[in-house]
């Protein structure tokens, strides 16, 4: 497989004006993708996930909900189009009921979430190139949501369709913008970065993003959930539910032998010849309803080389930065955290910071 297909579909990106963090990302799965790598996870490398917290064993208060939701932004995943559903615009604008398409159901849940706990998450949708102006004008019929911080959508990256054949970008002259296909919703971490959103939703004191598909009308700001993340200092959480027969063919949720980490499968990942271990609801009981919560100051990349992420401790928190040195070829860790000692033990705090000091052999400690 040639990677000429790689460099001339970076370069049409580059082109469109996408931003580099997309690109890298399309880089990287086309490599994978031109390698043979299929994604395939067998049965041997998993246990199933057999017991999560429950949500309806969280003991929250009014007062503690009221709090917490002041701090989230709710986030609708509204790329997809309804084609499958006879429409040619996304799917939200489809009507759920009495005359009501699934975004003014969503709106109004977000209006009642106000009336009863005195405080309204901000709405933003991840719409794409297709979805948006459709979305907007719906929006429309709810001035209250143009009071909000923080804009009411954000658009999705898009990437150029690919031969089969070749990997490389595919020309459609009548119509330039069916050369194009929007990445799919796990796009929306680096659309939240590219776009400027996440510091907007810093700026206005948003700490936490509910992240959900905009079809799925079931998938509420749960106010419990907002407030046990705030109370636990969670970084991430999503939501689960049991599977039935109806739910055979959706992902699950397992956990991978090698590392001891959570996985989601889904269906294109699992070999053909052991299905049957995919579609036992009683081995894998658990299927992901793509609802997220997401702490946005848990992890942060500030450059290409460093990581920065909170981590909350027993008595404080902790600011991790980790950033690679190409010179010395050095990962270094920066950890800070508040510390108040007493006035008269900091003869002994600089004594052993520099005893300390003289075991390393590179880096240091100090107080400020």
């Amino acid at each position: 497989m040639s990677r000429e297909g790689c460099a001339r579909a970076v370069e049409r990106m580059a082109a469109a004006g996408v931003d580099q963090r997309a690109i890298t990302v399309f880089e990287h799965y086309w490599e994978q993708l031109a390698a043979g790598e299929q994604g395939m996870v067998r049965e041997d490398t998993l246990e199933p996930l057999v017991d999560v917290p429950e949500l309806a064993a969280l003991e929250v208060d009014d007062e503690a909900r009221r709090e917490a939701l002041a701090r989230v932004a709710v986030v609708k995943l509204n790329g997809g189009l309804g084609t499958s559903m006879g429409m040619a615009g996304p799917k939200a604008a489809l009507i759920a009921r009495d005359g009501q398409t699934f975004l003014d159901v969503i709106v109004r849940q977000l209006i009642a979430l106000e009336e009863r706990f005195g405080a309204r998450p901000p709405l933003v949708l991840l719409n794409s190139f297709r979805t948006r102006e459709r979305s907007l004008e719906i929006l429309e019929r709810y001035p209250q949501m143009a009071d909000q911080a923080l804009p009411l959508d954000f658009l999705q990256n898009m990437e150029p369709k690919l031969d089969a054949e070749t990997l490389a970008p595919v020309t459609w002259a009548e119509d330039p913008d069916l050369e194009w296909c929007p990445p799919g919703h796990g796009d929306v971490y680096v659309a939240l970065a590219a776009s400027g959103l996440l510091d907007r939703m810093r700026a206005a004191g948003i700490r936490y993003a509910f992240i959900s598909n905009s079809d799925n009308l079931g998938a509420t700001c749960d106010p419990d959930i907002a407030a046990w993340m705030v109370a636990e200092g969670i970084p991430f959480a999503v939501e689960v539910a049991e599977r039935t027969l109806n739910d055979r063919k959706g992902g699950h949720l397992a956990v991978r032998k090698s590392d001891g980490r959570i996985i989601l499968r889904d269906t294109a990942q699992t070999p053909v010849d052991e299905m049957h271990y995919f579609t036992d609801q009683f081995r894998h009981p658990f299927f992901h309803t793509n609802n997220l919560w997401w702490d946005l100051e848990a992890i942060d990349r500030l450059a290409d080389d460093q990581i920065a992420m909170v981590v909350e401790g027993q008595w404080r928190s902790y600011s991790l930065t980790l950033a690679w040195s190409a010179r010395d070829e050095v990962l270094r860790l920066v950890c800070t955290f508040d510390m108040d000692p007493p006035a008269d033990r900091m003869d002994v705090l600089h004594e052993l910071l520099n005893l300390a000091n003289d075991q390393v052999w590179d880096g240091g400690f100090t107080f400020w």
